[in-house]
């Protein structure tokens, strides 16, 4: 019974008909020659897909290279700065320590340009919007980007126009820095101020701040109010928002409706604002999603003017790199240390020797410190003494500025509006 259900001993197990090489083997020349054609169409069909393969690895080169060199070349340079500072090297700082970077962020409020000229008239020259001093500690653990209000009074060096000619050293406001002499004469101003060497500058403008803002799908605020700003052109319910691009443009912008009226108010709302696109831009959405971050490098890069230093894709990435490595509780904003200047209330000078103290800290890569006060208005701490620090992480105060620290009407709603 058994031999009927298995093979014989010693007979050989039928050939596999699904391979033509062992087929020819069992099959003898006839079996070869049909097995043949079978191998030339198996090889034929393994070359296709390779040169498929080949095919699609080139093309998919080939956009990235061609993305690459869009992105790299919307970037672009402020070699007029760079030459200017150039002529000024003597009178500039010098970098304390070795691998720390101070950068300066300005949000120019030019209304030339595609789509800036809706924000207003456009007129003789320009003025910074914002200035934002970021330094970034050598080991790049530590970070600080410290505001520096347009109505700050400050003395501004002899700046060479647009025209070519050159200005009077004068004391002044310090966003009109901007009108004098462009970028470098804002960079020089600030260095004047604060001893620090800046190695890199970036200008940002209203059509560029918008579209980065609409790459990353907008921006999520608490209004505890709502908003109707005609100057601003908001208009916003009270409640958790996603700004677009054209409202966070408002909202960062509005001063006249918002809060008490300041600008220090102002840059609080700004400083807000970064850091929670800042947390938007390091969320896996963005940079884990193709759709979501081309558009913001796209965005970014054509938003962008650089020195020559900081106008490559590369380099725009280097530094967006050491910012994702700064912990988010390491990442600091806050106001320069200032009150109402004594000859005029609507201008600002410097509280000192807390602004000196600070600068001298950026200057040596120290940590800074920050202590809450009743306004909440995010401020360097005038104590050298660790002890004199706050709870951690929270942003506070320079001492008492000799402006009243009104505190904001929005802030006691804030938190119970958005939880």
């Amino acid at each position: 019974m058994d031999a009927d259900v298995t093979d014989s001993a010693g007979t050989p197990a039928a050939p596999d008909p699904e391979d033509p090489e062992e087929a020819a083997r069992a099959g003898g020349p006839e079996a070869a020659g049909t097995a043949a054609p079978a191998r030339r169409r198996r090889r034929r069909r393994l070359r296709w897909a390779a040169f498929a393969l080949a095919v699609v690895v080139l093309v998919g080169a080939g956009i990235a290279w061609a993305a690459y060199r869009k992105l790299d070349g919307n970037i672009a340079t402020d070699t007029s700065a760079a030459a200017e500072l150039k002529r000024w090297e003597k009178e500039r700082p010098s970098q304390a320590v070795r691998g720390a970077m101070n950068l300066l962020l300005i949000g120019s409020d030019t209304r030339e340009g595609a789509g800036n000229d809706r924000y207003g008239r456009r007129g003789k020259g320009q003025r910074s919007d914002t200035t934002i001093l970021l330094h970034l500690s050598a080991d790049r653990k530590r970070g600080t980007a410290v505001s520096l209000p347009r109505d700050l009074m400050v003395d501004i060096p002899s700046c060479r126009s647009a025209d070519g000619s050159s200005t009077q050293e004068r004391f002044g406001q310090f966003n009109s820095a901007y009108t004098a002499g462009g970028t470098a004469c804002t960079v020089r101003t600030v260095e004047k101020l604060t001893g620090i060497r800046i190695d890199h500058h970036v200008v940002v403008d209203f059509t560029g701040f918008k579209r980065m803002v609409d790459a990353v799908g907008g921006v999520q605020v608490c209004l505890p109010r709502a908003i109707d700003d005609a100057d601003a052109d908001l208009r916003l319910p009270a409640g958790r928002q996603t700004l677009d691009g054209e409202e966070a443009l408002g909202y960062v912008r509005a001063r006249k409706t918002l809060g008490n009226g300041s600008d220090t108010e102002r840059m609080e709302r700004q400083q807000d604002f970064l850091a929670s696109l800042v947390k938007k831009v390091q969320s896996n959405g963005v940079l884990l999603n193709p759709t979501r971050l081309y558009p913001l490098l796209d965005a970014a890069t054509s938003a962008v003017t650089t020195d020559p230093g900081l106008d490559s894709l590369r380099d725009l990435y280097d530094l967006t790199r050491s910012l994702r490595s700064i912990p988010s509780d390491k990442l600091q904003f806050l106001t320069v240390p200032r009150r109402s200047y004594v000859y005029d209330a609507n201008r600002d000078e410097l509280v000192q020797p807390d602004a000196d103290r600070l600068f001298a800290q950026l200057r040596t890569d120290a940590p800074v410190t920050v202590t809450p006060d009743a306004s909440g208005t995010p401020s360097a701490d005038p104590s050298d003494s660790p002890a004199a620090v706050g709870p951690e992480g929270e942003p506070g105060q320079a001492g008492a500025p000799d402006r009243p620290a009104a505190p904001s009407p929005d802030a006691s709603a804030s938190g119970a509006m958005c939880g």
